[in-house]
């Protein structure tokens, strides 16, 4: 009886089935003596862990018939649901773009189970468990919902999931099955990250095959490219047998086929729901040219010493740090506003973005803490977020808590630009591309210049005609005399 009463006092929760099983089973077999008063007493804090009160009854029951043994089976391991935590920002749903997993694959807690895509940036799952992948909720490109689940994870108890087991859930690939699925699932033992995964499916790339010289063997970005590059000059290096086959450019068709229906996604969605915010705000625009030689001189200057930082130096940090200085003077232009517009946020810190043309869409990456920064700071910060952005490696927080932005579409092509609000914001900027334009020069005579022009949108609610000009001013004044840039 003293065995009953230590299982009842323990914590439910640490109860096995084994430990439930020695108890019943010696209530039975009379080795602990327990009256049937007794059996009653204790039943229902017993049964908590079990399927029914009768059941139990029945053990103790003096009838033959009615008696059933009390047993417990082996039990390997739980299936344990794996939900998609809430990632922050007020996100409810993601885009799943690629699977790292299979089912019969044996995960660990941190390996990464996917990638997802929010209309905000690219997050890896990463696993909670050690278990066995027993089920895929989404195929590439569905909508997950956050707090449902992604996959199940027959999570490892005290007996271990045998190979045999595993080989039944781990689908096989005939002959015929599409080749690159292949190469791909036989990646998903190497380590490496998402973006050097990517680049090894887009090579159709083995990355067992690849020596990683990353921490633990794990294959980093220059291997991966380095392994391409070795491959393709192999290749090269193969007369081919026929000569290349020239063909015509394919001209598309005005009626190829049936129409298609699109949903969007990703950065597009966010797209939609900040212009139409930003089409209930009245904003005007602010238009100015800057004569950029001197800037274009002093980056010639700077180039050679800072690549030897390994940094790729462009005219944006400069354009970044000059709205950096000039927000110091003209700190509204760095604010929001509430949604009943009774209350104007003036921002501390300078987290300036700029529009980024990428894959996946629109995107506008900030950096942060930009009045903080020196100049090769913000290139160095600059290269990192052009990168994450091409390969779609952008963190939630790369795209977030911006409180100025810069459109930069004359790197594209154009000479004017529109900009359009990023609400909350109440200003953005926009630059044209540098023309070589005839312009009068101080002695009077007509000189060849870098003409570039710039475009500035803010809420009229809040931001006056005057005061946008004047902060334009400051910033045509910084770029003109770009050595005021580098001292700060």
């Amino acid at each position: 009886m003293a065995l009953v009463l230590n299982v009842v006092r323990a914590d439910r929760r640490k109860i096995t089935n084994l430990v439930l099983t020695r108890a019943f089973n010696r209530i039975y077999n009379k080795e602990c003596p327990f009256t049937t008063a007794g059996v009653n007493r204790f039943l229902p804090l017993l049964c908590r862990n079990v399927h029914s009160c009768t059941a139990v009854k029945s053990l103790y029951s003096t009838d033959p018939f009615s008696r059933r043994d009390f047993h417990s089976s082996h039990h390997l391991c739980d299936i344990v649901p794996f939900t998609l935590s809430d990632i922050g920002e007020g996100i409810t749903e993601v885009s799943v773009k690629e699977w790292f997993v299979k089912v019969g694959d044996k995960v660990a807690q941190f390996d990464n189970i996917c990638e997802v895509q929010s209309d905000k940036a690219s997050v890896t799952i990463t696993s909670r468990y050690d278990g066995v992948i027993s089920k895929l909720y989404y195929a590439v490109d569905d909508t997950a919902k956050v707090g449902l689940p992604l996959v199940d994870i027959e999570v490892e108890g005290e007996s271990s999931v045998s190979s045999s087991n595993v080989a039944e859930k781990t689908p096989s690939y005939d002959d015929g099955d599409n080749r690159e699925n292949q190469v791909y699932h036989s990646s998903e033992k190497a380590l490496a990250t998402p973006a050097v995964r990517r680049i090894a499916g887009e090579n159709k790339v083995d990355l067992s095959s690849v020596k990683g010289t990353g921490k633990g063997g794990r294959v980093m970005k220059e291997d991966i490219l380095a392994y391409i590059a070795g491959n393709s000059t192999s290749k090269k290096s193969i007369p081919s047998a026929r000569p290349p086959i020239i063909t015509a450019p394919m001209i598309p068709s005005t009626a190829s086929g049936d129409d298609r229906i699109v949903p969007i996604t990703g950065y597009t969605k966010t797209m939609v729901k900040t212009m139409t915010a930003a089409n209930s705000v009245p904003h005007f625009v602010y238009s100015d040219e800057l004569d950029v030689g001197p800037l274009i001189q002093l980056r010639k200057q700077m180039k050679p010493a800072v690549e030897k930082h390994d940094i790729k130096l462009t005219y944006m940090p400069f354009f970044l740090k000059a709205i950096s200085l000039a927000l110091y003077h003209f700190p509204i232009l760095n604010a929001s506003v509430n949604s009943e517009c009774t209350e104007v946020i003036y921002k501390s810190r300078h987290n300036i973005g700029f529009a980024m043309d990428t894959s996946n869409g629109l995107v506008v990456p900030n950096i942060k803490d930009v009045q903080s920064l020196r100049l090769l700071d913000i290139a160095s910060e600059t290269n990192r977020l052009i990168e994450a952005g091409k390969t779609g490696t952008l963190l939630p927080k790369d795209v977030t808590g911006g409180t100025f932005s810069l459109s930069n579409i004359g790197s594209i092509g154009g000479t004017y630009m529109k900009p359009v609000l990023l609400i909350p914001e109440v200003a953005i900027g926009a630059l044209g591309k540098i023309q070589r334009l005839p312009r009068y020069g101080k002695s009077g005579a007509i000189e060849e210049s870098h003409i570039m022009c710039v475009s500035w949108a803010a809420d009229h609610r809040v931001i006056d005609g005057a005061t946008v000009a004047r902060f334009s001013n400051m910033f045509k004044e910084l770029i003109e005399n770009p050595i005021e840039l580098v001292i700060h």
